[in-house]
């Protein structure tokens, strides 16, 4: 991804010449305003000050690289090839976006969820709980929507067991979290690749080595917990059974098209390729299972031609908001199609420009040439990754900004290490995705404990995959397992 400048010569002078205190001071500079603008705008900060934020930082690189004497083409030149590289990432965002608009009018994310909620068993509630919000946030690829909704029922449903809600909370973001760093729906899911320099399917792939035992082994310590737990009660979830029931026509026959863009992906099928096709599949679903949705879509009382491409399209390209008597369920039923994904891209565009100067200044090469004198093993340069996401989680206060910067710091030493770049994606995931819930003042953390009505302090311990991801990519590069180098073939 790190492109070089049309001079070579001269980026090796500036690469030489240019201090690791002026490489780090656009760095410190813009940690320093990240985390000011997400104290002022909290959550809404990735509405738009956040990404003006990064441009500001892509400035005082460039007047970095004024008194470093880097002139405006070769800074206009990296920035452009930069933003260039991550146009294959930006077509698969918009594609993701249309699948989970289509996948929501069709009813395959309700009938996931409609068929996940009748698993629930006092005795295993809380793995239970685990994977219901795993398939409903790999579904959805959103834990910020299972914990609001799904998340909600199950805080409820365990107050009415007696059974302690910090254990429950820790299994809900456990499961979302698992969801939200695997499902290809997923935001940080395309934005960590985007920053390594690999591909979506390649990135996801290769998690599953440590994402899965990872899992495995927080589905296991839930299952002890739970059999020693007393409860008492029922888990009653037919209301929210019925109004989905009512809402949307449910049968296991929509599974067909998640499985067969599983088998795509599997196949190593081009994202782009399985990702449209899962998305005009679901758009035929849609018409032979929820005509009538498709039809109120389009603002009309009945299916035809027209209606049938409105509402398709609509569901496609804008939000998309389906009407149930649950109210929690309204919030889970909804999706922003592909306009729901600029957001995402403004933030890749405004990181890329930063990314895209830090590297004409030389700034990147330099930090790389740093960090691989204090870390001269694999397992060093994981360690020091790991740091920084943990670092900037609790600085930044945002996880697209502990995936966004280290990402971007850390890609030319990877590369300089002979290690192929989804070893950068997955550590930053491990670490900078699913950790940001276990920081009280991080946007997450501070959202999922108001949204579930548990403190961070109550559930940190019960969050088990959360912070069992970045020990199990520490383990993995300290006895070199799936370590991917440069020169192996992509077989991940």
């Amino acid at each position: 991804m790190d492109s070089q400048t049309s001079d070579p010569n001269n980026q090796n002078i500036i690469k030489n010449n240019i201090s690791i205190g002026a490489a780090l001071l656009p760095v410190i500079a813009l940690v320093g305003m990240l985390a000011y603008n997400v104290f002022v705008f909290g959550d809404d900060a990735l509405s738009g000050s956040n990404q003006f934020i990064l441009l500001m930082g892509a400035a005082v690189a460039a007047i970095v690289g004024h008194f470093t004497n880097t002139s405006y083409d070769t800074m206009v030149e990296e920035v452009s090839q930069n933003i260039k590289s991550t146009s294959g990432a930006i077509l698969i965002l918009l594609m993701v976006g249309a699948l989970a608009g289509t996948w929501l009018v069709s009813g395959i994310i309700p009938t996931m969820i409609y068929y996940g909620l009748q698993i629930l068993n006092p005795t295993i509630f809380l793995a239970a709980c685990v994977v219901i919000c795993s398939v409903i946030s790999v579904a959805t690829g959103s834990s910020w929507t299972t914990s609001a909704t799904v998340g909600i029922a199950l805080i409820g449903i365990a107050e009415a067991l007696g059974i302690p809600l910090g254990m429950t909370a820790g299994a809900i973001l456990s499961g979302a979290y698992f969801g939200d760093k695997l499902s290809p729906l997923s935001d940080t899911t395309n934005l960590a690749p985007a920053m390594a320099g690999t591909d979506l399917f390649t990135h996801i792939r290769y998690m599953l080595y440590t994402t899965v035992p990872s899992i495995v082994v927080t589905l296991i310590i839930f299952i002890v917990i739970g059999l020693n737990l007393e409860t008492e009660g029922v888990a009653d979830t037919d209301s929210i059974l019925n109004s989905i029931d009512a809402a949307f026509n449910i049968s296991p026959w929509l599974f067909v098209v998640p499985a067969l863009v599983i088998f795509l992906i599997i196949r190593k099928t081009p994202p782009l390729i399985a990702l449209l096709l899962g998305t005009l599949l679901a758009a035929a679903a849609s018409l032979i299972f929820q005509p009538n949705i498709v039809a109120e879509i389009a603002g009309s009382t009945q299916l035809t031609v027209e209606s049938a491409y409105k509402g398709i399209m609509n569901a496609i390209t804008v939000d998309t908001q389906i009407e149930t008597s649950n109210e929690a369920l309204n919030d889970l039923f909804s999706s922003g199609g592909m306009r729901g994904m600029l957001g995402t891209i403004w933030l890749i565009i405004c990181a890329m420009t930063f990314g895209g100067i830090m590297d004409a200044i030389g700034a990147l090469s330099r930090i790389s040439q740093a960090l691989l004198q204090m870390f001269h093993t694999t397992f060093g340069l994981f360690s020091s990754t790991v740091i920084s996401c943990l670092a900037l989680n609790a600085t930044a206060s945002d996880q697209y900004l502990a995936i966004v910067v280290p990402g971007k710091m850390f890609a030319k030493a990877y590369k300089d290490k002979g290690l192929a770049p989804e070893n950068l994606s997955r550590t930053l995931e491990d670490s900078g995705t699913v950790t940001s819930v276990l920081i009280p003042w991080n946007t997450c953390g501070a959202y999922h404990s108001g949204v579930l009505g548990v403190p961070v302090a109550s559930y940190f311990v019960y969050a088990i995959f959360n912070y069992l991801s970045p020990f199990m990519t520490l383990l993995f590069a300290a006895f070199n397992i799936k370590i991917k180098q440069l020169t192996q073939k992509t077989t991940a």
